[in-house]
């Protein structure tokens, strides 16, 4: 029987992200984290009412339901790191798209406003999480959310996010998270995605 959920191919090669991100970073988390969630996710998904959901649906239908933790934390976290890849690229960072700049400044004042928020609720997120940059359907805004949980839940539009579980970046910068968000932002964000993701919420 073909597993409904599939570990998606990165969009570049291991060692595309160096040296914001190793190809030994990339290995552990990607060909290990996640494809353990997705693993399991197969399994619990297996022979039940989930069988013919989307990734969504499960998200969507598990959620807050204590019964079914386990099933959302998998199906959770197999979006947030799908999500994840997609919004990196080799030689990221730079400019930001003009639609998307002319926003991010409507709502924060400056792109670089922008980062500082980011990076700020990058490094308050305590424990494991994720850092979101979101669009609520009127203005683009920052989210946090702990473990698996993801902005789908809110009826949010996730345009990035920044992965801040420890695996994500202990091998690069053991615990200096802030160095972390900082290559991430200056070096890996892939804008061009973000603005696909932002025209996409907003129906353009």
């Amino acid at each position: 029987m073909e597993l409904l959920f599939q570990l998606p191919e990165l969009p570049y090669a291991m060692d595309a992200l160096a040296p914001y991100m190793s190809a030994e970073t990339l290995e552990f988390h990607h060909g290990r984290h996640h494809k353990a969630y997705v693993d399991k996710l197969n399994a619990l998904t297996a022979d039940s009412p989930y069988r013919d959901m989307s990734l969504e649906e499960v998200i969507l239908t598990s959620a807050n339901k204590p019964a079914e933790s386990g099933l959302f934390n998998q199906a959770g976290q197999h979006w947030n790191h799908s999500h994840f890849w997609l919004g990196m690229k080799a030689g990221g960072g730079g400019a930001v798209p003009g639609n998307l700049e002319k926003h991010l400044i409507a709502d924060f004042g400056s792109v670089d406003r922008f980062k500082e928020e980011f990076k700020a609720a990058c490094i308050a997120q305590f424990g494991s999480g994720w850092a979101w940059l979101v669009f609520d359907g009127e203005k683009l805004g920052i989210a946090k959310t702990g473990n698996a949980d993801t902005p789908l839940t809110e009826g949010k539009s996730a345009l990035l996010t920044c992965d801040v579980w420890e695996h994500s970046n202990y091998i690069d910068y053991r615990n200096l998270r802030p160095r972390y968000v900082d290559a991430f932002l200056e070096g890996l964000v892939n804008w061009e995605m973000v603005a696909e993701r932002y025209e996409s919420a907003i129906g353009a």
